[in-house]
């Protein structure tokens, strides 16, 4: 799949910025990345709301082999053959999949770690500490 392909495909979803990522792109909206356009065919994120529509439709999960081992990345599934002939459908399953994406960001934000408020209080006291010593 080619980026004017791409740019093709989603033209009824909205605006995506593709970017070359790994052996193929990477589809974002609003900053979120959504889908990978590989040699292996266009993967949509995923999540437990939206895995039981590709199942229905057959689809798997992306999977890579290393020397050793395969791979399954389970949050991202292969878009069902038909729906690049259905633009409109298509689009559907595009929203589906950022929103999934959405979630997913969601989940992952980073949170304080553990005594950090400690450790910057700590911090705001020693500087205060140099305050004083400077004045006298």
């Amino acid at each position: 799949m080619d980026r004017d392909f791409l740019i093709d495909l989603f033209s009824d979803f909205g605006p995506v910025t593709i970017r070359p990522m790994f052996s193929g792109f990477g589809i974002s909206a609003d900053g979120i990345n959504f889908a990978l356009a590989l040699r292996a065919g266009l993967y949509f994120r995923a999540d437990d709301q939206t895995i039981p529509q590709f199942e229905a439709e057959g689809s798997t999960p992306f999977q890579y082999q290393t020397r050793t081992k395969t791979v399954t990345v389970s949050s991202y599934w292969q878009l069902p053959a038909r729906l690049f002939d259905d633009p409109e459908e298509l689009t559907v399953w595009a929203r589906a999949a950022l929103a999934a994406a959405q979630r997913a960001a969601v989940k992952k934000r980073p949170r304080a770690r553990k005594g950090a408020h400690v450790a910057a209080k700590k911090k705001q006291a020693a500087g205060k500490k140099r305050k004083f010593a400077k004045k006298k």
